[in-house]
C-alpha cells in the first residue's frame, strides 16, 4: 500500500526557521556546507526565490543558516590564498581544481575564476605570494626582551616550509598524503624558550606526536 502524503499548498505561508532548518537539511542531503541555488533546488522543500525574498538575497539566507555561501564575490586574494594553502596541506600535494568542490574547501572554483581567469592562473598568483620572503614581526614583550622575531610562524612561512619538506614529517616521515587524518605542525629546530629565531631555515616540519614528544634540549 502506498504511503499517504501531506501535500503542501504552493503559496502557503512557511516561517523563516523552517526554511533555514530546510536549508540546512539540504545542505546535509547534499554533503556540503557550500549551498548553491541549483543544489537546493535538488534537495530542498521550497522555492529558491522564497528563501531570496524573505532574507534579501540568496547569500543571505545562506549565511543565515550558518552555511558557506557558494558564489561570494569580491573575496579578498588573502582569503584565496588561505584556502589553498588548506587544501595543499589536506592532500599533501597541489590541489585539483575538482578539490574546490569538497571539505575542507570552502570556496569555490567561480570565485578563482572571476579573479585569475583559470586555476592554473590562480596557483601562479598562490607560489607568488607563498615566495615573497617575510619574518613574523616580535610583539611588544618580545620587543622588550630584545627578540627579533615573533614566536609565531605566519601562514605563508609554515605552508613555505611545509612545501621544503614535502608535506611530511622530518621524524617519521609520515603524511597526509599517505595516511588520512595526520596533523603536521612547524617546529623550531633551535627551541624558542633557547633563543632560536621564527626563520625559514629554524622551522621544521614534524607530526603532532613527533612534535609533543619532542623536548627543547639541543
Amino acid at each position: 500500500m502506498s504511503k499517504f502524503e501531506l501535500e503542501r499548498v504552493q503559496g502557503a505561508y512557511v516561517s523563516d526557521q523552517k526554511l533555514l532548518a530546510d536549508l540546512k537539511r539540504a545542505a546535509q542531503l547534499a554533503g556540503t556546507e557550500i549551498l548553491s541555488q541549483r543544489l537546493y533546488s535538488i534537495h530542498g522543500q521550497y522555492d529558491p526565490t522564497t528563501a531570496s525574498r524573505r532574507f534579501g538575497s540568496w547569500n543571505k539566507a545562506v549565511t543565515a543558516a550558518g552555511l558557506q555561501i557558494a558564489n561570494e564575490k569580491n573575496i579578498p586574494d588573502a582569503r584565496l590564498f588561505e584556502n589553498i594553502m588548506v587544501l595543499w596541506e589536506y592532500y599533501g600535494r597541489q590541489p585539483r581544481r575538482a578539490e574546490l568542490a569538497n571539505p575542507p574547501s570552502k570556496i569555490s572554483q567561480g570565485a578563482y575564476r572571476r579573479r585569475f581567469h583559470s586555476w592554473m592562473d590562480s596557483l601562479a598568483q598562490f607560489v607568488d605570494y607563498v615566495n615573497a620572503q617575510e619574518l613574523q614581526p616580535p610583539n611588544s614583550a618580545e620587543v622588550l626582551g630584545a627578540r627579533q622575531t615573533g614566536r609565531d610562524p605566519s601562514a605563508r612561512m609554515r605552508f613555505r616550509v611545509m612545501t621544503r619538506d614535502n608535506f611530511k614529517c622530518l621524524a617519521c616521515g609520515i603524511s597526509p598524503a599517505n595516511q588520512f587524518g595526520v596533523t603536521l605542525h612547524i617546529d623550531h629546530k633551535k627551541p624558542w624558550s633557547l633563543g632560536g629565531k621564527t626563520t625559514d631555515d629554524n622551522l621544521q616540519t614534524l607530526c603532532d606526536k613527533c612534535n609533543l614528544g619532542k623536548s627543547n634540549v639541543l
